[in-house]
C-alpha cells in the first residue's frame, strides 16, 4: 500500500494540498478503509495536515480514527467502512464527471483490497462501470493473498482474477505493487484508455522487507511491541540501502 499510494499521491494524481475542494483534482478513494494509516502518512507527506498530528491515530477525540471519516481531514472524498463499498462510490462520481459535469480531464482512483472481493457490491459495481465506458475510474487492486482469516485463496479462491474483470470488459494491468514506478506507468497507462474502466492487479507482498512480517495473515491488525517496531524499521532502512 505504501508502493501504491506514493505512486497515485507523488508521481500521478491532480491534486493541491492548499486547495483540497480544487475542481480540477482527481478524486481518490480508499476501498479498504482498515488501511487508514498509510493514507494518513501519504497525506501527511503531501501537506494536507502536519505531520506530528500522526501521533494521534486511533487516539480519543483524534482526526485520525481507524477508518477515515470525510468531514474530519482535508484530501478525503468518502468515509470508509464497509468493505466492497469503495468501487461503487467511484463509479458513481465518474458517472457524474462523464456525463453530468463532461469534465474528461478528471480521474477518479479507487484502492481496493483483494479480500474484499468477496463482497458482491464489488461485481456490481464493475458491471456498472463497464456498461457505461466509464474510463475515468481507475481501480487498483492490493493483491497480496491475505485477509484477516488467511489466505484468500482459501478463504475464498478469487482464481483468474485477471481473467475476471476482463470478462466484465475492463482494461486489465498485472504489475509488481511494490515498485512505485510500475505503479506509476501502469495508472499513466490507464488513464489513455477512454472507452472503458480500467484496473491495475498489483501484486504485493504483504509486509515487504520485515522478515517477520512477511505474508502473515495474523499482523492484518496486530500493532508490534516496541521492540518490534524498532526492528521493523531497521529492516526497513536496511532495504533502502
Amino acid at each position: 500500500m505504501a508502493e501504491i499510494l506514493a505512486a497515485l499521491y507523488f508521481g500521478v494524481m491532480k491534486h493541491d494540498p492548499r486547495q483540497p475542494e480544487w475542481d480540477g483534482r482527481d478524486l481518490f478513494f480508499l476501498s479498504n478503509g482498515h488501511t487508514a494509516p498509510v493514507l494518513y502518512a501519504t497525506l501527511a507527506e503531501a501537506g494536507y495536515f502536519d505531520k506530528a498530528e500522526l501521533a494521534t491515530l486511533r487516539r480519543f477525540g483524534s482526526r485520525l480514527q481507524g477508518h477515515p471519516e470525510r468531514t474530519r481531514l482535508p484530501g478525503l472524498e468518502s468515509t470508509s467502512g464497509p468493505l466492497g463499498c469503495g468501487l461503487s462510490q467511484g463509479a458513481g462520481y465518474a458517472y457524474a464527471l462523464k456525463y453530468l459535469d463532461r469534465n474528461p480531464r478528471r480521474f477518479v482512483y479507487v484502492v481496493m483490497g483483494d479480500g474484499e472481493l468477496d463482497e458482491g457490491n464489488v461485481w456490481e459495481a464493475a458491471m456498472f462501470a463497464a456498461a457505461y465506458g466509464l474510463g475515468q475510474l481507475i481501480a487498483v487492486i492490493d493483491r497480496n493473498y491475505i485477509q484477516i482469516d488467511g489466505s484468500t485463496e482459501d478463504v475464498m479462491p478469487l482464481g483468474d482474477l485477471a481473467g475476471k474483470w476482463r470478462s466484465f470488459n475492463w482494461h486489465v494491468q498485472e504489475i509488481n505493487g511494490n515498485s512505485a514506478a510500475e505503479v506509476a506507468s501502469a495508472a499513466r497507462l490507464a488513464q489513455a484508455v477512454a472507452d472503458r474502466p480500467s484496473v491495475i492487479i498489483a501484486h504485493t507482498v504483504p509486509g515487504k522487507g520485515v522478515d517477520f512480517i512477511e505474508y502473515d495473515y495474523r499482523w492484518h491488525g496486530k500493532v508490534p511491541d516496541d521492540a518490534q517496531a524498532r526492528l521493523a524499521i531497521q529492516q526497513l532502512q536496511e532495504g533502502l540501502e
